[in-house]
């Protein structure tokens, strides 16, 4: 097994030093990297823990198996479309919004999704905090921005609000998994 093969069965199992090791191994290069377009640290900050929450659930979906390049490419490459969309998303990129794919909708990828998938995700929804369904309906759904989100909930600062949404992902995405 070699070193690559060996990350995405770590990644697959959800171990934490391997997500943590690619976290920090890639997070300077991906600030670099995504400092050339018009976006603040705290976004590409976000950005770049959302590409790690993709490539991890992407390892755990066996979507990585059989992966040709390194993580760190695969791992730019999720990236760099999230880049992509929340530069079309804020109308900063107006040469290239025509080679992007449209924002997927909620409603679009129900449709794709299978009947009892959608089920699986409202019912594991449901039995969230009413917190943390304020928290990601107004993120996901609604596509408030963290700052309006801080205000409208009367959070002390984007951080606590950062820390909780993540937690609420966790706790999602954990609900989810006991359902199937």
């Amino acid at each position: 097994m070699n070193e690559v093969e060996h990350t995405i069965k770590q990644l697959r199992e959800g171990d934490e030093l391997t997500i943590s090791s690619v976290y920090k191994s890639n997070r300077e290069k991906f600030i670099s990297y995504a400092r050339r377009f018009d976006i603040n640290r705290e976004d590409i900050i976000d950005i770049y823990q959302d590409a790690i929450i993709a490539l991890t659930e992407n390892a755990k979906k066996g979507l990585l198996d059989g992966l040709k390049s390194e993580i760190s490419t695969y791992l730019f490459s999720i990236g760099k479309y999230m880049i992509y969309n929340h530069l079309k998303k804020n109308k900063n990129l107006p040469l290239l919004e025509n080679n992007i794919p449209d924002n997927i909708t909620w409603n679009d990828y129900a449709e794709e999704m299978q009947d009892d998938d959608v089920r699986k995700m409202k019912a594991s929804f449901s039995k969230l905090g009413e917190q943390c369904q304020k928290v990601l309906r107004l993120f996901y759904y609604e596509e408030k921005k963290l700052d309006d989100i801080v205000t409208a909930l009367a959070y002390s600062n984007k951080d606590v609000l950062k820390s909780q949404k993540s937690r609420c992902i966790k706790q999602l995405k954990e609900l989810i998994q006991n359902d199937k």
